[in-house]
């Protein structure tokens, strides 16, 4: 049994992007299983934080909130609607407010710091179950982490992660001591999954 302290270590240093998915999910559409950071698990919501870097514009970069409807309130721009954008879609929305007489030649990049509108839940043989904010390219090993770590009691290769998929519960096994030890590849979550960690009874 392995310990864990070495499941937390082994898991922070894993960072494969891949994710592997049982015969039982043939029949559907592998393209909306993946969790590759499409429009679906990336754009933003109430409470995100995007990160904002315009070149050379110390006082326009920094960390702006989305309101409720949807906006952050920028300098010189105002209300910038950004709700439902990607990262790279509010960057483009702010280049086009900067060169309506603000800034000659915007040069403008932005990041989501946190998805606070976004959650993944973790339940069952974990030290803290609960709910924890979404990170673009969060894995399974990530949100266990988050989370404290496993149990002693932990089933390590029977974990579930439950994933609405075209209105569809669909329940993926996902063996997460053998993503540890490099047999399975690591395992992207999305926005909503839902992790539970039953307990072992041997």
């Amino acid at each position: 049994m392995r310990t864990l302290a070495v499941l937390i270590a082994a898991g922070l240093l894993t960072s494969l992007p891949a994710c592997r998915y049982p015969s039982t999910l043939d029949g559907l559409n592998r393209d909306l299983l993946v969790a590759d950071g499409g429009v679906s698990s990336n754009t933003l919501a109430a409470n995100d934080l995007l990160e904002v870097r315009v070149y050379q514009e110390v006082d326009l970069s920094g960390v702006y909130r989305v309101d409720p409807d949807g906006h952050i309130d920028f300098p010189l721009c105002g209300k910038v609607s950004v709700g439902g954008l990607t990262a790279s879609g509010a960057a483009n929305a702010i280049t086009t407010c900067l060169k309506n007489g603000f800034v000659r030649r915007p040069q403008v990049s932005a990041l989501v710091k946190e998805f606070n509108s976004k959650k993944v839940f973790i339940f069952g043989e974990v030290s803290k179950p609960g709910s924890f904010s979404y990170e673009e390219g969060m894995t399974i090993i990530h949100a266990i982490s988050q989370a404290g770590g496993l149990t002693r009691s932990a089933a390590k290769n029977s974990v579930n992660v439950t994933r609405v998929v075209e209105g569809k519960e669909v329940k993926m096994p996902v063996k997460v001591e053998d993503i540890v030890i490099g047999r399975e590849k690591n395992f992207l979550l999305v926005p909503g999954d839902i992790i539970f960690v039953p307990e072992s009874f041997i």
